[in-house]
Protein backbone atom coordinates (compact mmCIF):
# COMPACT_ATOMS: atom_id res chain seq x y z
CA UNK A 1 0.00 0.00 0.00
CA UNK A 2 1.33 3.43 -0.95
CA UNK A 3 0.53 6.29 1.45
CA UNK A 4 0.84 9.99 0.74
CA UNK A 5 3.02 12.38 2.71
CA UNK A 6 1.01 13.62 5.75
CA UNK A 7 1.06 17.28 4.69
CA UNK A 8 -0.35 16.46 1.25
CA UNK A 9 -2.94 14.16 2.82
CA UNK A 10 -4.12 16.91 5.20
CA UNK A 11 -4.34 19.43 2.35
CA UNK A 12 -6.40 16.95 0.37
CA UNK A 13 -8.80 16.46 3.31
CA UNK A 14 -9.13 20.21 3.81
CA UNK A 15 -9.78 20.86 0.12
CA UNK A 16 -12.38 18.08 0.01
CA UNK A 17 -14.31 19.55 2.97
CA UNK A 18 -13.67 23.28 2.69
CA UNK A 19 -13.22 24.11 -1.00
CA UNK A 20 -14.71 21.51 -3.35
CA UNK A 21 -18.29 21.51 -1.94
CA UNK A 22 -18.45 25.25 -2.60
CA UNK A 23 -16.87 25.26 -6.05
CA UNK A 24 -13.66 26.86 -4.79
CA UNK A 25 -10.11 26.19 -5.96
CA UNK A 26 -6.71 27.51 -4.98
CA UNK A 27 -7.05 30.13 -7.74
CA UNK A 28 -10.08 31.57 -5.92
CA UNK A 29 -8.00 31.89 -2.75
CA UNK A 30 -5.26 33.66 -4.70
CA UNK A 31 -7.81 36.05 -6.15
CA UNK A 32 -9.21 36.89 -2.70
CA UNK A 33 -5.71 37.52 -1.33
CA UNK A 34 -4.90 39.67 -4.38
CA UNK A 35 -7.99 41.76 -3.63
CA UNK A 36 -6.57 42.47 -0.17
CA UNK A 37 -2.99 43.11 -1.26
CA UNK A 38 -4.14 45.47 -4.01
CA UNK A 39 -3.99 47.90 -1.09
CA UNK A 40 -0.76 48.24 0.84
CA UNK A 41 -0.92 45.84 3.78
CA UNK A 42 1.80 44.07 5.75
CA UNK A 43 0.08 40.70 5.93
CA UNK A 44 -3.10 38.91 4.91
CA UNK A 45 -4.54 35.45 5.33
CA UNK A 46 -7.61 33.27 4.85
CA UNK A 47 -8.54 30.76 7.53
CA UNK A 48 -11.04 28.02 6.64
CA UNK A 49 -12.40 25.67 9.29
CA UNK A 50 -14.72 22.68 9.52
CA UNK A 51 -15.50 21.35 13.01
CA UNK A 52 -17.58 18.36 13.98
CA UNK A 53 -18.14 17.86 17.72
CA UNK A 54 -20.08 15.55 19.99
CA UNK A 55 -20.71 15.41 23.73
CA UNK A 56 -22.33 12.99 26.18
CA UNK A 57 -22.97 13.39 29.90
CA UNK A 58 -24.17 10.88 32.48
CA UNK A 59 -25.55 11.56 35.94
CA UNK A 60 -27.27 9.23 38.42
CA UNK A 61 -26.73 6.36 35.98
CA UNK A 62 -28.67 8.10 33.22
CA UNK A 63 -27.45 9.84 30.07
CA UNK A 64 -28.80 13.32 30.78
CA UNK A 65 -27.54 15.16 27.70
CA UNK A 66 -26.17 14.40 24.26
CA UNK A 67 -25.13 16.87 21.61
CA UNK A 68 -23.77 16.89 18.08
CA UNK A 69 -22.85 19.90 15.97
CA UNK A 70 -21.13 20.88 12.75
CA UNK A 71 -19.68 24.34 12.21
CA UNK A 72 -17.81 25.70 9.24
CA UNK A 73 -16.72 29.05 7.92
CA UNK A 74 -13.88 31.31 6.85
CA UNK A 75 -12.08 34.21 8.50
CA UNK A 76 -10.36 36.86 6.38
CA UNK A 77 -7.68 39.10 7.85
CA UNK A 78 -5.55 42.04 6.73
CA UNK A 79 -2.79 43.55 8.86
CA UNK A 80 -1.25 46.98 8.46
CA UNK A 81 1.26 48.05 11.10
CA UNK A 82 -0.35 47.31 14.45
CA UNK A 83 -3.88 47.43 12.99
CA UNK A 84 -5.91 44.37 12.08
CA UNK A 85 -9.05 44.26 9.95
CA UNK A 86 -11.04 41.07 10.17
CA UNK A 87 -14.21 39.66 8.67
CA UNK A 88 -15.71 36.18 8.85
CA UNK A 89 -18.63 34.25 7.41
CA UNK A 90 -20.20 30.82 7.81
CA UNK A 91 -21.03 31.04 4.11
CA UNK A 92 -18.04 29.60 2.25
CA UNK A 93 -18.55 30.88 -1.28
CA UNK A 94 -16.61 32.89 -3.81
CA UNK A 95 -18.95 35.85 -3.38
CA UNK A 96 -18.64 36.03 0.41
CA UNK A 97 -14.90 35.40 0.26
CA UNK A 98 -14.35 38.31 -2.12
CA UNK A 99 -16.75 40.53 -0.18
CA UNK A 100 -14.80 39.88 3.03
CA UNK A 101 -11.51 40.52 1.21
CA UNK A 102 -12.72 43.90 -0.07
CA UNK A 103 -13.96 44.78 3.42
CA UNK A 104 -10.69 44.12 5.26
CA UNK A 105 -8.42 45.75 2.67
CA UNK A 106 -9.83 49.16 3.64
CA UNK A 107 -7.52 49.04 6.67
CA UNK A 108 -4.96 50.69 4.35
CA UNK A 109 -5.84 53.91 2.61
CA UNK A 110 -2.94 53.85 0.16
CA UNK A 111 -3.73 51.79 -2.92
CA UNK A 112 -1.08 50.20 -5.08
CA UNK A 113 -1.27 50.79 -8.78
CA UNK A 114 -2.49 47.81 -10.76
CA UNK A 115 -3.29 44.32 -9.57
CA UNK A 116 -1.02 43.03 -6.80
CA UNK A 117 0.59 39.66 -7.32
CA UNK A 118 0.30 37.06 -4.56
CA UNK A 119 3.47 35.08 -3.91
CA UNK A 120 3.76 31.67 -5.57
CA UNK A 121 2.40 28.65 -3.74
CA UNK A 122 4.54 27.07 -1.01
CA UNK A 123 3.21 24.19 1.08
CA UNK A 124 4.04 24.39 4.78
CA UNK A 125 6.62 21.93 6.11
CA UNK A 126 5.28 18.49 6.98
CA UNK A 127 5.09 16.65 10.27
CA UNK A 128 2.62 14.30 11.89
CA UNK A 129 2.18 14.70 15.64
CA UNK A 130 -1.15 12.84 15.75
CA UNK A 131 -3.36 10.72 13.53
CA UNK A 132 -6.00 12.46 11.42
CA UNK A 133 -8.67 10.06 12.74
CA UNK A 134 -12.18 11.38 13.37
CA UNK A 135 -12.62 10.35 17.03
CA UNK A 136 -16.41 10.60 16.89
CA UNK A 137 -16.48 7.52 14.67
CA UNK A 138 -14.03 5.44 16.70
CA UNK A 139 -16.83 4.16 18.99
CA UNK A 140 -20.53 3.78 18.27
CA UNK A 141 -23.16 5.42 20.46
CA UNK A 142 -23.84 2.28 22.48
CA UNK A 143 -20.17 1.87 23.30
CA UNK A 144 -19.89 5.52 24.35
CA UNK A 145 -22.79 5.15 26.78
CA UNK A 146 -21.27 1.94 28.16
CA UNK A 147 -17.96 3.74 28.67
CA UNK A 148 -19.69 6.39 30.79
CA UNK A 149 -21.67 3.75 32.71
CA UNK A 150 -18.47 1.84 33.41
CA UNK A 151 -16.88 5.04 34.73
CA UNK A 152 -19.77 5.67 37.09
CA UNK A 153 -20.00 2.08 38.35
CA UNK A 154 -16.28 1.91 39.01
CA UNK A 155 -16.40 5.14 41.03
CA UNK A 156 -19.29 3.92 43.17
CA UNK A 157 -17.47 0.67 43.93
CA UNK A 158 -14.36 2.48 45.13
CA UNK A 159 -15.85 3.73 48.40
CA UNK A 160 -19.28 3.53 50.07
CA UNK A 161 -19.05 7.25 50.82
CA UNK A 162 -19.39 8.07 47.12
CA UNK A 163 -22.87 9.55 46.89
CA UNK A 164 -22.99 10.93 43.37
CA UNK A 165 -21.02 10.51 40.14
CA UNK A 166 -21.08 12.62 36.99
CA UNK A 167 -19.19 11.62 33.85
CA UNK A 168 -18.75 13.33 30.51
CA UNK A 169 -17.29 12.37 27.13
CA UNK A 170 -16.38 14.92 24.46
CA UNK A 171 -15.03 14.36 20.94
CA UNK A 172 -14.04 16.83 18.23
CA UNK A 173 -12.70 16.63 14.69
CA UNK A 174 -11.29 19.91 13.44
CA UNK A 175 -10.06 20.53 9.88
CA UNK A 176 -8.35 23.85 9.16
CA UNK A 177 -6.76 25.39 6.09
CA UNK A 178 -4.66 28.54 5.94
CA UNK A 179 -3.76 30.52 2.81
CA UNK A 180 -1.41 33.48 3.27
CA UNK A 181 -0.37 36.36 1.06
CA UNK A 182 3.24 35.12 1.14
CA UNK A 183 2.10 32.02 -0.76
CA UNK A 184 1.94 29.67 2.23
CA UNK A 185 -0.74 27.00 2.00
CA UNK A 186 -1.14 24.82 5.08
CA UNK A 187 -3.72 22.47 6.57
CA UNK A 188 -4.22 20.45 9.71
CA UNK A 189 -6.63 17.71 10.75
CA UNK A 190 -7.00 17.76 14.53
CA UNK A 191 -8.74 15.11 16.65
CA UNK A 192 -9.45 15.92 20.30
CA UNK A 193 -11.12 13.83 23.01
CA UNK A 194 -11.70 14.18 26.73
CA UNK A 195 -13.24 11.98 29.44
CA UNK A 196 -14.13 13.64 32.74
CA UNK A 197 -15.47 12.29 36.02
CA UNK A 198 -16.69 14.23 39.06
CA UNK A 199 -17.40 12.52 42.38
CA UNK A 200 -19.33 13.79 45.41
CA UNK A 201 -18.53 11.97 48.64
CA UNK A 202 -20.59 12.29 51.81
CA UNK A 203 -19.78 11.54 55.44
CA UNK A 204 -21.60 12.66 58.59
CA UNK A 205 -23.54 15.28 56.65
CA UNK A 206 -20.40 16.72 55.03
CA UNK A 207 -20.08 16.63 51.24
CA UNK A 208 -16.88 17.10 49.22
CA UNK A 209 -16.10 17.06 45.51
CA UNK A 210 -13.26 15.44 43.59
CA UNK A 211 -12.56 15.34 39.87
CA UNK A 212 -10.42 13.46 37.39
CA UNK A 213 -10.11 12.95 33.67
CA UNK A 214 -7.95 13.52 30.65
CA UNK A 215 -7.56 13.09 26.94
CA UNK A 216 -5.61 14.27 23.94
CA UNK A 217 -5.40 14.10 20.16
CA UNK A 218 -6.39 10.50 19.41
CA UNK A 219 -9.43 8.23 19.20
CA UNK A 220 -11.75 7.07 21.97
CA UNK A 221 -10.03 3.68 22.20
CA UNK A 222 -7.47 5.45 24.39
CA UNK A 223 -9.96 5.21 27.25
CA UNK A 224 -9.38 1.57 28.13
CA UNK A 225 -10.14 0.04 31.55
CA UNK A 226 -6.78 1.03 33.03
CA UNK A 227 -7.12 4.64 31.89
CA UNK A 228 -10.68 4.94 33.19
CA UNK A 229 -9.63 3.52 36.55
CA UNK A 230 -6.78 6.02 36.79
CA UNK A 231 -9.20 8.95 36.34
CA UNK A 232 -11.71 7.46 38.77
CA UNK A 233 -8.98 6.92 41.38
CA UNK A 234 -7.98 10.58 41.12
CA UNK A 235 -11.56 11.79 41.55
CA UNK A 236 -12.47 9.48 44.44
CA UNK A 237 -9.19 10.08 46.26
CA UNK A 238 -9.65 13.87 46.08
CA UNK A 239 -13.23 13.73 47.39
CA UNK A 240 -12.48 11.28 50.21
CA UNK A 241 -9.33 13.17 51.23
CA UNK A 242 -11.26 16.42 51.52
CA UNK A 243 -13.84 14.80 53.81
CA UNK A 244 -11.13 14.84 56.50
CA UNK A 245 -9.73 18.27 55.65
CA UNK A 246 -9.32 21.05 58.19
CA UNK A 247 -9.28 24.83 57.68
CA UNK A 248 -6.05 25.93 56.02
CA UNK A 249 -3.56 28.04 58.03
CA UNK A 250 -2.74 31.50 56.70
CA UNK A 251 0.45 33.50 56.43
CA UNK A 252 3.80 33.54 54.64
CA UNK A 253 5.26 30.06 54.39
CA UNK A 254 7.06 27.45 52.33
CA UNK A 255 4.84 25.93 49.66
CA UNK A 256 5.58 22.72 47.80
CA UNK A 257 3.69 22.18 44.55
CA UNK A 258 3.07 18.66 43.27
CA UNK A 259 3.93 17.55 39.71
CA UNK A 260 1.69 17.70 36.65
CA UNK A 261 -1.51 19.77 36.82
CA UNK A 262 -0.16 22.23 39.46
CA UNK A 263 1.82 23.54 36.49
CA UNK A 264 -1.35 25.56 35.83
CA UNK A 265 0.14 28.07 38.28
CA UNK A 266 3.22 28.29 36.02
CA UNK A 267 0.96 28.70 32.98
CA UNK A 268 -1.02 31.55 34.48
CA UNK A 269 1.57 33.36 36.60
CA UNK A 270 4.48 33.05 34.17
CA UNK A 271 3.28 31.86 30.75
CA UNK A 272 0.85 34.66 29.96
CA UNK A 273 3.47 37.20 30.94
CA UNK A 274 5.76 35.77 28.25
CA UNK A 275 3.28 36.20 25.38
CA UNK A 276 4.52 38.55 22.69
CA UNK A 277 1.63 41.01 22.58
CA UNK A 278 1.97 41.95 26.24
CA UNK A 279 5.73 42.35 25.90
CA UNK A 280 5.59 44.36 22.69
CA UNK A 281 3.25 46.82 24.40
CA UNK A 282 5.43 46.88 27.53
CA UNK A 283 2.58 45.77 29.75
CA UNK A 284 4.17 42.56 31.04
CA UNK A 285 6.36 42.25 34.11
CA UNK A 286 8.84 40.51 31.77
CA UNK A 287 8.99 43.29 29.15
CA UNK A 288 12.47 44.22 27.97
CA UNK A 289 14.19 41.60 30.11
CA UNK A 290 15.58 39.18 27.49
CA UNK A 291 18.96 37.92 28.69
CA UNK A 292 18.29 38.85 32.31
CA UNK A 293 17.98 36.49 35.26
CA UNK A 294 14.28 36.21 36.07
CA UNK A 295 14.31 32.94 38.02
CA UNK A 296 16.45 30.82 40.31
CA UNK A 297 19.19 28.67 38.82
CA UNK A 298 17.82 25.36 37.60
CA UNK A 299 14.51 26.84 36.44
CA UNK A 300 13.98 26.07 32.74
CA UNK A 301 10.55 26.76 31.24
CA UNK A 302 9.47 25.66 27.76
CA UNK A 303 6.46 26.03 25.54
CA UNK A 304 6.37 23.03 23.23
CA UNK A 305 3.67 22.48 20.63
CA UNK A 306 5.43 19.46 19.12
CA UNK A 307 4.74 16.72 21.69
CA UNK A 308 2.92 13.80 20.06
CA UNK A 309 -0.80 13.37 20.84
CA UNK A 310 -0.87 16.10 23.49
CA UNK A 311 -3.95 18.29 23.96
CA UNK A 312 -1.96 21.49 23.41
CA UNK A 313 0.03 20.25 20.40
CA UNK A 314 -0.52 21.30 16.78
CA UNK A 315 1.10 20.33 13.49
CA UNK A 316 0.76 23.97 12.47
CA UNK A 317 -0.50 26.98 14.37
CA UNK A 318 -3.53 28.91 13.15
CA UNK A 319 -1.39 31.08 10.88
CA UNK A 320 0.17 28.16 9.04
CA UNK A 321 3.49 28.25 10.91
CA UNK A 322 4.98 25.01 12.24
CA UNK A 323 4.82 24.76 16.02
CA UNK A 324 8.14 24.63 17.87
CA UNK A 325 9.87 23.65 21.07
CA UNK A 326 10.54 27.12 22.48
CA UNK A 327 12.87 27.63 25.43
CA UNK A 328 11.47 30.64 27.28
CA UNK A 329 13.58 30.57 30.45
CA UNK A 330 16.87 28.66 30.56
CA UNK A 331 18.54 27.99 33.90
CA UNK A 332 16.85 31.12 35.24
CA UNK A 333 17.70 33.40 32.26
CA UNK A 334 14.89 34.81 30.08
CA UNK A 335 15.54 33.68 26.49
CA UNK A 336 12.46 34.61 24.52
CA UNK A 337 8.76 35.26 24.20
CA UNK A 338 5.84 33.39 22.63
CA UNK A 339 5.10 34.96 19.23
CA UNK A 340 2.48 35.06 16.53
CA UNK A 341 3.23 36.63 13.13
CA UNK A 342 2.01 40.16 13.86
CA UNK A 343 3.89 40.66 17.11
CA UNK A 344 6.99 38.88 15.81
CA UNK A 345 7.14 41.24 12.83
CA UNK A 346 6.72 44.34 14.98
CA UNK A 347 9.38 43.11 17.45
CA UNK A 348 11.83 42.13 14.72
CA UNK A 349 11.91 38.42 15.55
CA UNK A 350 10.61 35.22 13.98
CA UNK A 351 7.21 33.68 14.81
CA UNK A 352 7.43 30.80 17.27
CA UNK A 353 4.40 28.84 16.02
CA UNK A 354 2.09 30.23 18.71
CA UNK A 355 -0.48 32.10 16.62
CA UNK A 356 -3.74 30.60 17.83
CA UNK A 357 -7.46 31.35 17.54
CA UNK A 358 -10.58 29.76 18.94
CA UNK A 359 -12.24 29.47 15.53
CA UNK A 360 -12.60 31.02 12.08
CA UNK A 361 -14.65 33.77 13.75
CA UNK A 362 -11.68 34.98 15.82
CA UNK A 363 -8.38 36.72 15.12
CA UNK A 364 -5.14 34.92 16.02
CA UNK A 365 -2.97 36.05 18.92
CA UNK A 366 0.10 34.67 20.72
CA UNK A 367 -1.04 31.77 22.90
CA UNK A 368 0.61 28.93 24.78
CA UNK A 369 0.55 25.28 23.65
CA UNK A 370 2.12 22.89 26.22
CA UNK A 371 3.94 24.96 28.84
CA UNK A 372 6.08 23.22 31.43
CA UNK A 373 9.18 23.35 33.62
CA UNK A 374 11.95 20.79 33.25
CA UNK A 375 12.81 18.52 36.16
CA UNK A 376 15.71 18.83 38.57
CA UNK A 377 17.67 16.38 40.69
CA UNK A 378 15.69 16.13 43.95
CA UNK A 379 13.46 13.23 44.94
CA UNK A 380 9.92 14.48 45.67
CA UNK A 381 10.00 12.78 49.08
CA UNK A 382 13.13 14.75 49.94
CA UNK A 383 11.41 18.01 49.00
CA UNK A 384 8.37 17.33 51.20
CA UNK A 385 10.66 16.18 54.03
CA UNK A 386 12.49 19.53 53.87
CA UNK A 387 9.40 21.49 55.00
CA UNK A 388 9.54 22.63 58.61
CA UNK A 389 6.08 24.17 58.49
CA UNK A 390 4.24 24.72 55.26
CA UNK A 391 1.78 23.69 52.60
CA UNK A 392 1.98 20.79 50.14
CA UNK A 393 -0.45 21.54 47.29
CA UNK A 394 -1.10 18.61 44.96
CA UNK A 395 -4.01 19.96 42.92
CA UNK A 396 -5.46 23.32 41.92
CA UNK A 397 -8.80 24.78 41.03
CA UNK A 398 -9.24 28.25 39.58
CA UNK A 399 -6.88 31.19 39.55
CA UNK A 400 -6.16 34.56 37.99
CA UNK A 401 -3.19 36.79 37.24
CA UNK A 402 -2.56 40.47 36.56
CA UNK A 403 -0.17 40.52 33.57
CA UNK A 404 1.24 43.97 34.28
CA UNK A 405 2.16 43.39 37.92
CA UNK A 406 2.59 39.61 37.73
CA UNK A 407 0.45 39.12 40.85
CA UNK A 408 -1.53 35.88 40.98
CA UNK A 409 -4.15 34.21 43.18
CA UNK A 410 -4.83 30.45 43.07
CA UNK A 411 -7.07 28.16 45.06
CA UNK A 412 -5.73 24.73 46.00
CA UNK A 413 -8.37 22.01 45.59
CA UNK A 414 -6.20 19.39 47.31
CA UNK A 415 -3.50 20.35 49.82
CA UNK A 416 -1.86 19.13 53.02
CA UNK A 417 -0.34 20.75 56.08
CA UNK A 418 3.25 19.63 56.71
CA UNK A 419 5.32 19.94 59.91
CA UNK A 420 8.86 18.72 60.44
CA UNK A 421 8.83 16.97 57.10
CA UNK A 422 5.69 14.92 57.85
CA UNK A 423 2.27 15.30 56.26
CA UNK A 424 -0.13 16.05 59.13
CA UNK A 425 -3.60 16.40 57.61
CA UNK A 426 -5.44 17.64 54.49
CA UNK A 427 -6.53 21.27 54.44
CA UNK A 428 -9.30 23.10 52.66
CA UNK A 429 -9.66 26.71 51.60
CA UNK A 430 -5.97 27.37 50.90
CA UNK A 431 -5.38 30.27 48.54
CA UNK A 432 -1.87 30.87 47.22
CA UNK A 433 -1.00 34.50 46.57
CA UNK A 434 2.21 35.74 44.97
CA UNK A 435 4.00 37.51 42.15
CA UNK A 436 4.96 35.43 39.12
CA UNK A 437 8.45 36.83 38.41
CA UNK A 438 9.22 37.05 42.13
CA UNK A 439 8.04 33.50 42.86
CA UNK A 440 10.41 32.09 40.23
CA UNK A 441 13.34 33.53 42.15
CA UNK A 442 12.12 31.78 45.32
CA UNK A 443 12.32 28.25 43.88
CA UNK A 444 14.79 26.40 46.10
CA UNK A 445 14.26 22.72 45.21
CA UNK A 446 13.24 21.11 41.89
CA UNK A 447 12.05 17.51 41.75
CA UNK A 448 13.14 14.81 39.33
CA UNK A 449 9.52 13.82 38.68
CA UNK A 450 8.44 16.22 35.93
CA UNK A 451 5.17 15.17 34.34
CA UNK A 452 2.55 16.71 32.11
CA UNK A 453 -1.10 16.98 33.04
CA UNK A 454 -3.55 14.29 31.94
CA UNK A 455 -5.00 16.41 29.14
CA UNK A 456 -7.70 18.64 30.61
CA UNK A 457 -6.49 22.23 30.18
CA UNK A 458 -8.36 25.02 28.42
CA UNK A 459 -6.86 28.52 28.36
CA UNK A 460 -8.90 31.71 28.12
CA UNK A 461 -7.59 35.02 26.79
CA UNK A 462 -9.56 38.03 25.55
CA UNK A 463 -12.70 35.93 25.27
CA UNK A 464 -11.09 33.11 23.28
CA UNK A 465 -10.59 29.56 24.59
CA UNK A 466 -8.05 27.05 23.23
CA UNK A 467 -6.87 23.62 24.46
CA UNK A 468 -3.49 23.64 26.22
CA UNK A 469 -1.21 21.45 28.29
CA UNK A 470 0.77 22.20 31.45
CA UNK A 471 3.38 20.38 33.49
CA UNK A 472 6.12 20.63 36.07
CA UNK A 473 8.06 18.60 38.63
CA UNK A 474 7.55 18.84 42.38
CA UNK A 475 8.72 22.35 43.37
CA UNK A 476 9.61 24.00 46.65
CA UNK A 477 8.96 27.75 46.71
CA UNK A 478 9.87 29.73 49.82
CA UNK A 479 8.03 32.72 51.18
CA UNK A 480 4.68 32.50 49.39
CA UNK A 481 1.60 33.97 51.01
CA UNK A 482 -1.17 31.51 51.83
CA UNK A 483 -4.62 32.84 52.53
CA UNK A 484 -6.49 30.28 54.59
CA UNK A 485 -9.66 29.89 56.62
CA UNK A 486 -8.05 29.14 59.98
Amino acid sequence: MISREPTIERLSTAQRLLLEPFGLTESHLSRALAEITAHKVDDADLYFQYTRSEGWSLEEGIVKTGSFSIDQGVGVRAVSGEKTAFAYSDDISEASLLDAARTVRTISSSSRSGRAKVASRKVAAGRSLYDAVDPIGTLDSTAKVKLLEKTEQLARKKDPRVAQVMAGLASEWDVVMVARADGTLAADVRPLVRLSVTVIAEQNGRREVGSGGGGGRFGLAYFDDAQIESYVNDAVKAAITNLDSRPAPAGEMTVVLGPGWPGILLHEAIGHGLEGDFNRKGSSAFSGRIGERVAAKGVTVLDDGTISDRRGSLNIDDEGNATQRNVLIEDGILRGYIQDSLNARLMGVKPTGNGRRESYAHVPMPRMTNTYMLGGDKAPEEIVASIKKGLYATNFGGGQVDITSGKFVFSASEAFWVENGKIQYPVKGATIVGNGPDSLTRVTMIGNDMKLDTGVGTCGKEGQSVPVGVGQPTLRIDGLTVGGTA
